[in-house]
């Protein structure tokens, strides 16, 4: 991201955007209402002005309204608009996630940066070239229907000297051009003007591979993160959590950090924080501050039994989206009845580092930093919070360690926000290690229960599959309100998080199907360090880990390849690729099944299959493991992944992005369960919380990309995730024979199962 603002490029018309620099620039209060800049259209989705800009010299500035999380969709976002704007890619510069310069387009969230955030840049884009013409025909006197574009320059075929660039139809000046919208803001905000969007047949940057500027920066040391960022005149700040949670402060000894140069303690209700000039001060501050604390309530159940009150707690909302056919009356009838249950744990995000954001309120204005990926929507709940019209406060997303869902960056936000208020100064807030991994929101627990029905030949008559855990939404992801972080809470806004959860997405066709899911109120219903949010591919894991292990345990009752068992009972051809490609890749039919060596030597080696579908992007994988029979260690040792997420904008990008999803799930597959006793959460950091290491990553992952330009681009951030505990799972069975339902796969777990010959 280039260190430039509009007023920058806005020059021939000297028109006056908005002086503010964009993030990497930052060493100033950013925010300057800019609504009466002469000739500016306003910042809305139905302005074209609000997401292209041609500068003087021809290039191209697009602003995008969501955030990239190291996937890199800021590249494939770039490449499309070059394609629409016939430039090339190195002429595009992208502006990410600043509330004074691109829309709400919900940030990054589910997968949607390229199948929606794509899809409107694509249309204005579009638009932008459409006009371009129109100008260039009408300065060259000549019908647009006959002009080309060259990188940026318009052409006369045959007329070597009839020809003009962007720069010169336009460049610095303003569009003043409408476009339709849907009046929506967020991930469905959709834009549209008059222009039709180039075929997939006629992509010149679409479809090949570039790499990520910003990777060099960051090993080279040249990007500032969030937690590098300073305003002038800025406190440091600490918050101080309660060692027991749900218990409040009584009293605070403020003179217990006397000693401390410039120490101070900022409370409100029960917020407490200390802030100091320098921030080594703080932390001192933040360890010596004496509280008195209510008496503990122990609000959590023994972490043994978390599933068993999982099982038997009151259901607080239910849904059954899936009901085909009579499922209760064909198991009735079924010649034989399996049944399995399985178990996933609460997980942390954990991030890499904890989170920072820096806030300044002032009573003009307000300026927030922040590393979550919706600055927008926590632009909107520090609104709330400092009571603030939004429209008074700017918000500019900086690279932070990642929030795959909803983490502890939407809550440092609000810290920073509500101590900045306090103390009239800006505010740099930053989390200890401790703080980010023991009270982010969680990814939610749950217990799975599966049953299916098969007649005298093996077939299924009756698939029957139900969740019941924590809501995935406990706390709401957008962070558009105080009510769903730690500050608004334990300040007085009543939580209210929605009640959701998952089913398994697949299209196995049996003809008697039921699914449905189950949610269980939260174990504390305020400030909680338990509290349950969107994690990566929220729930996709936890349900699919334990579908795809059936669907496994099913084909293994029937005695038939789990590959072939799956192929019949679809019918999508899509899907049917897919899950072919990866057995293809794989060598899946060199080996008969079972595994003629299933559980010899101390070595145990074996494959499994997994299979799923995520809004729209189809995933087969198939893992190779080794088990260690005395130590009980598991060794995913390769993937063969097969995606198929329609169109393809960056090959090489999206097989980095599998590549991560695929070690991340293979970390919270085997090693990642949040620690916890009756008071508190004891995850507080590696050690506690351990994590893959090196040791522990693939040996190789091979990819099969399928593209299929004729079908809109889908998601490619989070569906393998979803794929790969229950291969790793699948695998371990076929190696020693074994069946493992819960998560994570430990070696102690596996050593205790291969102790107990369970199947």
């Amino acid at each position: 991201m280039n260190s430039i603002s509009r007023r920058e490029f806005l020059q021939a018309s000297g028109a006056l955007v908005i002086s503010v620099g964009l993030p990497g620039a930052v060493s100033t209060a950013l925010s300057q209402n800019a609504t009466g800049a002469a000739g500016k259209p306003p910042l809305m989705p139905d302005q074209l002005d609000s997401w292209i800009a041609v500068l003087p010299d021809g290039s191209v500035t697009a602003f995008f309204g969501k955030t990239d999380m190291g996937q890199g969709v800021d590249v494939a976002i770039a490449q499309i608009v070059a394609d629409e704007l016939d430039v090339s890619f190195e002429k595009v510069t992208m502006v990410l996630g600043d509330t004074a310069l691109t829309c709400n387009q919900g940030g990054a969230s589910g997968s949607t940066g390229i199948q929606y955030g794509g899809m409107a840049l694509r249309n204005a884009a579009a638009e932008a070239r459409r006009i371009l013409l129109e100008r260039a025909a009408e300065r060259l006197k000549v019908p647009v229907d006959i002009l080309v574009v060259d990188n940026g320059v318009v052409n006369v075929p045959g007329y070597a000297l009839q020809r003009v660039s962007y720069g010169e139809l336009i460049g610095g000046k303003y569009f003043h051009a409408k476009l339709d919208w849907n009046k929506q803001y967020g991930n469905p905000l959709a834009v549209k003007g008059k222009a039709t969007p180039k075929k997939p047949s006629d992509y010149k940057v679409v479809g090949k591979s570039f790499h990520q500027a910003i990777v060099a920066e960051k090993v080279y040391g040249k990007l500032q993160f969030v937690t590098e960022m300073k305003i002038e005149g800025m406190l440091h700040a600490r918050v101080i959590r309660p060692p027991n949670a749900g218990c409040g402060p009584q009293a605070v000894d403020e003179s217990s950090i006397k000693h401390i140069p410039g120490a101070r303690v900022v409370r409100e209700k029960d917020v407490i924080a200390v802030v100091a000039e320098r921030e080594w001060d703080a932390v001192r501050a933040a360890e010596a501050l004496k509280v008195t604390w209510a008496p503990a309530c122990q609000p959590f159940p023994p972490m043994e039994k978390l599933h068993a009150h999982i099982r038997q707690a009151k259901v607080i909302g239910n849904e059954t989206p899936i009901n085909k056919g009579d499922v209760d009356a064909a198991l009735k009838g079924a010649r034989r009845v399996i049944e399995a249950e399985y178990e996933w744990p609460l997980q942390s995000h954990a991030s890499m580092g904890p989170a920072c954001a820096v806030a300044d309120v002032r009573a003009d204005g307000a300026t927030l930093l922040t590393g979550s990926q919706k600055p927008h929507y926590g632009r909107n709940g520090m609104a709330k919070l400092i009571g603030m019209a939004p429209e008074k406060i700017h918000a500019s997303w900086i690279p932070g360690p990642g929030s795959y869902g909803r983490n502890d960056a939407g809550d440092a936000t609000m810290d920073a926000a509500l101590i900045s208020k306090l103390t009239g100064r800006p505010v740099r807030l930053q989390y200890m290690r401790h703080d980010g991994i023991a009270w982010d929101p969680k990814g939610p627990a749950a217990v799975f229960r599966a049953r299916a029905g098969l007649d005298a030949q093996g077939n299924v008559i009756a698939y029957d599959f139900f969740g019941k855990g924590f809501s995935r939404q406990d706390v709401v992801q957008t962070e558009n309100d105080p009510k769903d972080s730690l500050a608004g809470q334990m300040t007085g806004y009543a939580p209210k998080g929605n009640i959701l959860f998952q089913t398994p997405s697949e299209k196995y066709d049996f003809a008697n199907k039921r699914c449905g899911w189950e949610c269980v109120a939260p174990l504390l219903d305020r400030a909680s360090p338990l509290r349950t949010g969107h994690f990566r591919d929220p729930l996709g894991a936890e349900t699919h880990f334990a579908s795809e292990s059936f669907i496994d345990e099913l084909a293994h009752e029937v005695g038939a390849d789990p590959v072939a068992f799956r192929l019949k009972y679809l019918n999508d051809p899509r899907h049917i690729a897919v899950i072919r490609a990866a057995a293809e890749k794989a060598g899946w039919s060199a080996r008969p099944y079972p595994n003629p060596n299933r559980g010899k030597g101390s070595v145990m080696t074996g494959r499994g299959f997994s299979y799923t579908e995520r809004n729209g992007t189809i995933v087969a994988v198939v893992a190779e493991v080794e088990v260690e029979r005395a130590s009980g260690r598991i060794w995913p040792k390769r993937f063969t992944v097969a995606h198929d997420c329609g169109l393809i904008i960056n090959p090489k990008g999206l097989e980095i992005v599998i590549e991560g999803n695929v070690v991340q799930a293979t970390s919270r597959t085997l090693f990642e369960e949040v620690q916890f006793n009756r008071d508190q959460v004891t995850s507080v950091d590696w050690a506690t919380y351990p994590i893959l290491d090196i040791a522990d990553a693939p040996e190789k992952i091979d990819i099969v990309l399928i593209n299929r330009p004729d079908i809109l681009p889908s998601g490619g951030g989070e569906p393998s995730t979803r794929t790969v505990p229950a291969a790793i799972a699948n695998a371990i069975f076929d190696a020693t024979g074994v069946r493992l339902r819960k998560v994570p796969l430990t070696p102690q777990r596996m050593k205790e199962a291969l102790a107990r010959g369970e199947g």
